[in-house]
This record gives structure tokens, sequence and C-alpha cells, in this order.
């Protein structure tokens, strides 16, 4: 078989990857990070779309031709929209820090050898910015020493790739390095769908489906259903790719997307580049999407030559008919965009889904009493950290200090790998956006996440931040829950620092240089790649040694930071009964809500102490308080967690009830396995983001959704409930909740769920590594 087609089986894995007939130096090395094991290559994508296509008889939409290409079984899996669970055999899994912790932990426990897929470990969750990249970076380090060290043996241990703290943004360096047009990759972070900027499907989970497809196993998805958006006209001037899914998240709303794959397909496609079609579909987890993806097409081809891959695009080109979507295929919805009228827009505040055109966002503002004042334009993060986004921002930069300007807000970057660290301070961008009044901080996620030192404002104060991020729930970035934040494209952030204002629109208003003089910016420009090649900066990844046997990983049972796991108990065989409602959430509950990120992330390896945060930021229906429950027992209130606590030691079991669309945002399965060490049993809610509703499942709790969705009223935070009907759990068969009200009487409700054979018996083991190890 020729060469290539064996470096596609293989997986790509390296920095810098040339694939020739005379190897440079530093070819041959990236050539030793090929790791074996990946089962799927484009000729056997082919043979499985056409088996699939000779099946349903009808044209195939593209996320369709990479889902149903890798099929475990093409010939016989029932392929139904919405409805049916497929088995799938992805290419690759990818883990960041913070959640690889609990995935490895979760391998160990399984008892097996090695990694069965080509997989890697990115460190870029646990670097909180405070002074300046380099400071910071150390500092995590001295922290994180641990963490890191657990991470790298484990990795060196098992068979997976290591990217040292320093190297990047996990999203970033799997665009640089490991995605490809057709290749399916499962990530441990809600934005891995960032991948399908290349043409790739790439879908965020928990650790504990990453397990499964590290053991080997079938990886379980519902089929997707497909929801087109048609892109016609041509971006230009200040609107950019980030407006694409700022206007689609404003359509969709959060929610608007779950179940569901967004392609993106129209002659406007090709106006966008490589990294903007990556920022769009990075995005795409705020509407709750399972993923999004672009089809192929020469910019893709572009980037993958730029970034060492030239020969995987040539054999891409080969097999192109399979990376775009069949003529007259047919999409579950469809929605027109013209990007040659799409204006600039700005999201927020405290949800990302509230869309504004930059135009009248100040006059929104002042509406509603949202602080005009920007405080800190913050550019960078997963989703806008390319060469082109800073070098868009860096144009804008210039022109403010060739007239003497610099920011009036405070102003961060953050680059989104090592490579684009590197190349921006070769190229100058890091200069300019810094003599503007920018700290360019570490390689990592940072305030994105919450990984912010902040300190400018106290809690509580009220103010506004705007960022080229992707998220911006209440108190997300700096753990204030009076912080405004809003997302925008790294453009807009740019002139709103500059500005220092949300009352600004940079297309037709004014600024003022130090001399008096009134100016006005002009639109953005930006190299789409670098002229030359990448600077691959610092070499900062560890491959897993051939001979792994004098690898040793060690926990220490008195860590703070760590923790081996125990199983968790199976379901003793009877209905759930007299269970007491440990809180019944009002409104909005991300994750975020139920696991807080920044500065909990430090115990996300340790099952125990992370519990202390569960659900510390929703809000109690019963006195519109956080982290404020009755508990029923002593008749006192108490934190959240501390309450579960008690319950679990008394013998009692608990439910949450919950509102719309429980558990958006991160991929984080912290917010499953925490509910069920606690002592939680069943989740119950008028509906779930898919991510969490999987985790749920995965640890043994039940996902439950009310068949009435006003049934939520009926339940009061004093009220008993049993759940029946489970000795007869069944694929599509609702169970029965009665509820017990404190006043003596009772009443029945039907609760639904999406519960398939496969994971009944995860239930009735007690989570689904309980049921693997029962298997093996």
């Amino acid at each position: 078989r020729p060469a290539i087609y064996q470096l596609l089986a293989l997986g790509t894995g390296a920095r810098r990857l040339h694939v020739s007939a005379a190897f440079s130096a530093k070819a041959k090395v990236a050539m030793s990070r090929f790791e074996p094991g990946s089962s799927i290559n484009y000729e056997k994508m082919h043979e499985n779309i056409n088996i699939v296509r000779r099946r349903l008889n009808r044209p195939l939409t593209l996320s369709e031709k990479i889902v149903y290409g890798h099929l475990d079984d093409p010939a016989g899996q029932e392929i139904d929209r919405g409805r049916t669970y497929l088995r799938l055999r992805p290419d690759r899994v990818a883990m960041q820090d913070a959640t690889a912790q609990m995935a490895m932990l979760q391998f160990i426990s399984s008892g097996l050898p090695k990694v069965a897929v080509p997989s890697t470990i990115h460190c870029d969750h646990l670097i909180e910015a405070q002074i300046g990249g380099v400071q910071d970076l150390q500092k995590a380090k001295e922290v994180n020493q641990e963490v890191y060290n657990f991470l790298a043996t484990a990795a060196a241990k098992y068979g997976v790739g290591f990217w040292k703290p320093g190297s990047g943004i996990i999203h970033q360096i799997i665009l640089e390095n490991y995605a490809y047009p057709g290749v399916m990759l499962i990530g441990t972070d809600s934005h891995t769908p960032n991948g399908g900027g290349l043409g790739a499907i790439c879908i965020g989970v928990g650790g504990a489906d990453a397990v499964d497809v590290m053991a080997g196993i079938p990886w379980e998805l519902k089929c997707p259903k497909v929801i087109g958006v048609r892109l016609t006209g041509t971006l230009s001037g200040w609107t950019s790719p980030k407006d694409v899914i700022l206007k689609v998240a404003g359509i969709l709303t959060v929610k608007g997307g779950t179940g569901a794959i967004v392609e993106y397909h129209g002659p406007g496609v090709d106006s966008i580049s490589c990294t903007g079609m990556a920022t769009i579909c990075n995005m795409g987890a705020e509407i709750g999407a399972t993923t999004s993806v672009f089809p192929y097409n020469h910019r893709m081809r572009t980037y993958m030559e730029k970034t060492g891959r030239g020969e995987i695009a040539s054999v891409a080109d080969q097999f192109k008919d399979d990376l775009v979507p069949d003529k007259d295929c047919e999409y579950d919805q469809v929605i027109e965009i013209n990007l040659s009228e799409l204006k600039p827009h700005i999201n927020g505040p405290f949800t990302p889904d509230l869309a504004h055109p930059v135009s009248e966002i100040g006059a929104i503002a002042k509406k509603s009493g949202w602080p005009l004042e920007v405080k800190v334009g913050l550019i960078g993060s997963c989703t806008n950290s390319s060469y082109e986004d800073m070098g868009r921002a860096a144009s804008l930069a210039k022109q403010a200090l060739d007239k003497g300007l610099k920011c009036k807000a405070q102003f961060t970057v953050t680059p989104g790998s090592e490579q684009i660290r590197a190349t921006i301070e070769r190229d100058g961008y890091a200069k300019i956006l810094s003599d503007v009044g920018g700290i360019v901080l570490a390689n990592a996620c940072g305030p994105c996440i919450g990984q912010w030192d902040r300190r400018d404002v106290k809690k509580g104060e009220k103010n506004t931040i705007v960022t080229s991020f992707n998220r911006n729930f209440t108190a997300r970035n700096d753990a204030n829950p009076a912080t405004h934040a809003f997302v925008t494209s790294p453009e807009i952030v740019t002139a709103l620092a500059l500005a220092g204002t949300l009352n600004f629109n940079p297309e037709t208003d004014y600024l003022t240089a130090p001399n008096g003089e009134k100016f006005k910016l002009e639109p953005p420009t930006g190299e789409e790649l670098p002229s030359r090649d990448f600077d691959p900066g610092q070499d900062t990844y560890q491959h897993p040694p051939a001979e792994n046997s004098a690898v040793k990983v060690d926990v220490s049972p008195s860590s703070n930071r760590l923790q081996l796991l125990e199983p968790f108990d199976k379901w003793h065989g009877k209905d759930l009964e007299d269970m007491r409602i440990l809180i019944k959430v009002k409104g909005k509950c991300t994750t975020d809500h139920i696991s807080a990120a920044g500065p909990w992330l430090k115990f996300r390896g340790h099952l125990d102490n992370i519990s202390n945060n569960l659900l510390i930021g929703a809000v109690n229906i019963e006195n519109d308080a956080v982290n404020k429950v009755k508990n029923q027992l002593t008749g006192e209130y108490g934190g959240v967690p501390d309450v579960a606590r008690h319950y679990k030691a008394s013998g009692v079991n608990w439910v949450v009830v919950g509102d719309e669309n429980y558990g958006e945002g991160s991929s984080r399965e912290h917010a499953a396995l925490e509910p069920r060490h606690l002592g939680g049993r069943a989740i119950i809610v008028k509906s779930f983001a898919r991510i969490h509703e999987t985790n749920l499942k995965k640890q043994g709790l039940l996902p439950l959704t009310f068949a009435n969705p006003n049934d939520y009223d009926k339940i009061r935070p004093d009220d008993k409930i049993s759940i029946t009907g489970l000795k007869s759990f069944a694929p599509g068969k609702p169970l029965t909740a009665m509820i017990k009200h404190s006043d003596g009487s009772q009443e029945s409700i039907s609760l639904n769920h999406t519960f398939n054979e496969t994971q009944i018996e995860w239930f009735k083991a007690g989570s689904a590594l309980n049921r693997m190890k029962e298997l093996q």
C-alpha cells in the first residue's frame, strides 16, 4: 500500500510533518511521532460510505458520510437520524489536562495495558493568567508539578502522546497536527468541534466515553440530525468568521443545535479561511450542537500544506467526493446567511446566544443598564487565536499607534499555541499588540475558563469586559457574578478596547488621538497564513516510549490533587424510594453551575475534594440563593455539598430537579461524577444538554425528563420522590415518579428517558466502567 495510505491509517501526530523522498532532520524527528493503532483510512471510509448509500438509497450529507464512514457495522447498523444509536470507531482521542486526570484514572481502573487508538494529552487548563506568559507558565509548572508528573507518566505508561504545559490550547494543537478532512476524533472538551474547520468530525465527550474508545470498544452516539447552514456572498470589511456563529447562535439559541451536526455549505464557504471555519465550528458548542463541519476545499488544502501535511491534502483531493455533501442531500433544517449582508455582532451578557449588531450595542446597553465602560478587552482563546486573527487585531493596533493612541481598557492577548506565539513574535504582531497596551499571556486557556487572577475590580462590582472567547456565563471568566461579559471577534474586541466603551461602532465612529485629531479606523486586514513557514517555537511534545515496563505511575494516598477511583455501587435491583430533593434549580444551570472551574480546576484529579463544589453556583428556587439549601433531616440550611454529604452519611438517596437544557456548556464529567459520589441517584429536568446527559448515564445516574414540562412546578423542595418501574426498565418505556408532599398528599408523574439497552446495563452495573470490567 502506498506510504501515504499507511500514514493516514496511523494518524498524523507530528508538528512540522513532511512526507517526501528526502527527509530533513526535523522531518525525521516529526515522523517518529506517529502513534500506531488507528483503524480507519480513506479507502475504508469510502467503502463504508458506499455500503450505507446503497442501503439508504439517497444522497448523503457530508456529516453522514464521515459519521457513517466510521460505523463499526455499516452493513447491519440501524440508521435513523435522531432516533437510533450508532456504534462508531473514532480514529483518535484527545484530552486536555483538567479532564485527562479523571479519564486516565478511569483508564487505569479498567486494567488495560495500553490505549487501542492514537491518543494525546494537552496541558492547557491549569495555567492561571496573572502577570504574563513566561512568569505565569513557570508558576503553573511549580504549582501543578504533581499533576503534570502524573499525566506525563500515565501517558508514557499507557501509550499516550503528551503535550507539555506551554505547548498551547488543545484545539489549536489538534488543528495544527492531528485533524484532517474526514477524520473522526473525540475529545474530552466541549470545544473539540474546532477541528470541523479542517473538514473533520470532532466531537466533545466526557472522560468515560474517551475510555471506551481508548479501550477499543465501539463508541455510541445517537444518530445526529443535520442542520444545514447555507452561506452565500463574501466576508469583507469589519465582518469576520466569528460573526457567522454569533448570528447562528442568535437564531438557534443555546439548545437549538442539540442532537444535531451543523453542516456549513454553499458558495460563501470559499471566502472563509480554514482557521476562520474552525472558529465557527468551535463556538457551535454554544448552540448545543453535537459538532459542526465544513466541506473540504482549497482553503483547507493550503492550511495543511503550511502545517506540513501536504501529502495528506493530495490524498484528500483523490477522495474529495467523500469529503463534500452529495448534491440534493436533505437537511433536517436549513438556515441561510448572506455573508455580504452580515454585520459585526457582539453577544451577551451572561449567555452566548443574546446576539446584537455592534452598531446597536451601545444603545441597548444604555437601555438595559449594562456598564458602558469596557474595563478589559481579551483576545485569543481556542476560538480566535489564529495567525489571521492576530494579524487583523494587530492591523488595528498599528493604526492607533500611528496616531499615538493606546488602549483605554486593559488588553490581553492569548496565543493559541507555541507555534502561533513564536510566529507572531517573529513577524512583529506580538510587539504591536504589546505596544498598544497588551499583555501577552501564556499559550493556554487562561481567562476563557476562569483561570484569571483578576484584581482591577472587586467581587460584586458591576463592570463590562469584551472577549473573543466562546462562552460568557455568569462569573465564568473572573468568578465575579457582576461582570458583564460579551463575546465578539478579536477585531471588535481590539476596537472597543481602544475606545474604552461599548458605545462605539468602528464602522462609523471616530477615535480621538492624544493631539486632539479625530480619526476613523480602517477595516482590519491580515494574512490568512504567514508568507514564510510557521515558526514551531520550542519543542514541547513527549512521545510515549517503545518500552514502558519501567515507567511508574504514582498517586500518593495523602495527595489533595489526585485520588484513585473506587467503583460506584451497583443498582440494588429495587425501585428508588423516598429520595430527598437536594435542590430544585431555578433557571439556567450549566456545567459551570454544577461543577465550577477557576480555582477548582486544581482538584480535577481528586473526586472527593472537587465534590465540595457540587452545584454551588445553582440558584435554589426556594430562596433565590446560591449554595444555600435546607437539610430536610435537620431543618437547617447549609451548602449544597454539605447537605449532600449529610444525606449520604445518613443513608438517604437524593435527586436534583432542574429546568431546560440542564448541563449545557463544558464537557466536564465531574458534573456527573460529583452527584454520583455524594449519593445522588437521579437528575430530573425539563431537558438536557447532550454531553451532560451521556455523562450522567456513564456514571450510573438516571437522567430523566418530565413527560409534561409543567410537572416541574408540582415538585416542592421538601418532597420525597420515589422512582418506580426500574425492574422493567426498558428503552422507550417511561418511568414513574411518585411525589410525596409534606402535607401528606401524593401525586404521580411520568418521566421519560433516552436509555438504550447497553446504557441500561451501565445503570444496573453502577457505571459504564463497572460494566466494562464485567465484560472483560
